[in-house]
C-alpha cells in the first residue's frame, strides 16, 4: 500500500495518509505522549483538517514508545498555578475530544502499554478501540489529589457507572481484557499482532459505503441522546436519507444480484 508522509505542523505529532485512512500519531515517548498544550493544538489541527476532507474515510490515532498516552503534562500543569489557565487547557481538552466524537467518520484508537487520566479518555472518546493485550487503563488522579472529573464524562458513556466511578475513586488500573468485558475497548488482541488487527479493522471499514459510514457514525452518536422515541424518529429519518444516496441503490443491487458493489467514491 502506497504511504504519503505528511507531518503535522510540529514532530509531535505525525500524520500519515493512505487510501482514505489518517493515521495520527503522538510522538512525545519519552513524556509517555503526555497532552502538552502543543499537543492538544496539533491535534485539534489535524482534527479539523480531516473533517474538511471528504477523502477521508477512517481516522487511527496511535502512539510512538511504551506508552499510549499519560494524559496531561503535569509539569507544565504545575507550572501555571491559575484558575483561568486550568479552565482553558480543560476546555481545550474536551473540545478535543468533542471533535473526535463529532468527526463524520469513524476514529480508532491504536492502544500499547498504559492509557491514563485523559490518555484514558482519549482512548474513551474514540468509535472503536484495538489494544494489545499488555496494554493497561486508568482514570488515576484521584492518586494526586485530583478527580479525573473531565475523563469521567467520557469513560461514563462507555463503562456502566459503578465501574466507570470505582475507576475513578480508586485510581486503580484495569487490564486490556477487563477493559473489553467492561466495554472501553473493542478488541484486544496478542502485542506481536496489533499492526495486523488495527489493519483488518481500517480494511473492513473502508470496504463499506463511504456515504453509509458517515450517515451511521453522526446517527449513532446523535441518538444516544435522545429518548427512545425521538431516537426512532430521528433514525428513520435518517435512513430514509441514506436510502436515497446512490449507494444504497448500487449495494440492494449487487446484493439481489449476488455481486460486488462499487461504491461511490466521496467528491465523485
Amino acid at each position: 500500500m502506497m504511504m504519503n508522509n505528511k507531518n503535522a505542523v510540529q514532530d509531535i505529532l505525525l500524520r500519515e495518509d493512505a487510501s482514505g485512512a489518517v493515521y495520527l500519531t503522538l510522538n512525545r515517548p519519552d513524556k509517555f505522549n503526555t497532552l502538552s498544550e502543543a499537543m492538544l493544538s496539533a491535534l485539534q489541527h489535524e482534527l479539523e483538517d480531516i473533517a474538511a476532507d471528504p477523502a477521508v474515510r477512517c481516522v487511527v490515532i496511535g502512539a510512538n514508545g511504551r506508552g499510549f498516552c499519560a494524559g496531561h503534562d503535569l509539569k507544565e500543569m504545575r507550572a501555571n498555578p491559575d484558575q483561568a489557565y486550568y479552565q482553558a487547557l480543560f476546555r481545550n481538552c474536551s473540545r478535543l475530544m468533542q471533535s473526535i466524537v463529532t468527526l463524520p467518520v469513524p476514529v480508532i484508537a491504536k492502544v500499547q502499554g498504559m492509557a491514563t487520566a485523559a490518555g484514558c479518555q482519549l482512548v474513551a472518546s474514540c468509535d472503536l478501540a484495538i489494544a494489545a493485550k499488555s496494554a493497561s487503563f486508568a482514570v488515576s488522579g484521584i492518586n494526586a489529589g485530583l478527580f479525573c472529573s473531565t475523563p469521567a464524562v467520557a469513560l461514563s458513556r462507555c463503562v456502566s457507572a459503578k465501574r466507570a466511578f470505582n475507576m475513578l475513586i480508586s485510581g486503580e488500573f484495569i487490564d486490556a481484557e477487563t477493559a473489553l468485558d467492561w466495554g472501553l475497548v473493542s478488541d484486544v488482541c496478542e502485542d506481536t499482532g496489533l499492526d495486523a488487527a488495527l489493519a483488518e479493522k481500517v480494511a473492513q471499514i473502508l470496504s463499506k459505503s463511504p456515504a453509509a459510514v458517515r450517515y451511521g457514525k453522526s446517527m449513532f452518536h446523535s441518538q444516544r441522546q435522545m429518548s427512545l422515541a425521538d431516537a426512532y424518529d430521528f433514525a428513520g429519518h435518517v435512513m430514509a436519507e441514506n436510502m436515497l444516496e446512490p449507494d444504497a441503490g448500487e449495494g440492494i443491487d449487487a446484493f439481489l444480484g449476488k455481486r460486488q458493489p462499487v461504491w461511490q467514491q466521496p467528491g465523485h
